[in-house]
């Protein structure tokens, strides 16, 4: 299993989209928008090398240093098969 977490989506949207865009849209929007760009391009580069499997979006997971931190509102948002 593979963890991603990406900890610069508004700087993401903020130089793809620009700034006043980024200003007028939450972090959780950005989250959003990056996640589904990257869970897409993964998935492509995945199936191109020929694996299969599935990804999941995942909300109430944190990582600290070895320790993996599930919250109560734990919640699996979205999972593509490939």
């Amino acid at each position: 299993m593979i963890l991603l977490k990406i900890t610069n989506a508004s700087d993401v949207v903020a130089s793809k989209a620009g700034k006043i865009f980024e200003k007028m849209t939450p972090d959780m929007i950005d989250q959003k928008l990056v996640e589904s760009q990257v869970i897409q391009q993964m998935i492509e580069q995945l199936q191109l090398e020929g694996l299969k499997g599935e990804i999941s979006s995942v909300k109430g997971l944190d990582l600290n240093e070895d320790a993996l931190i599930t919250k109560s509102s734990f919640k699996v948002s979205i999972t593509k098969t490939f």
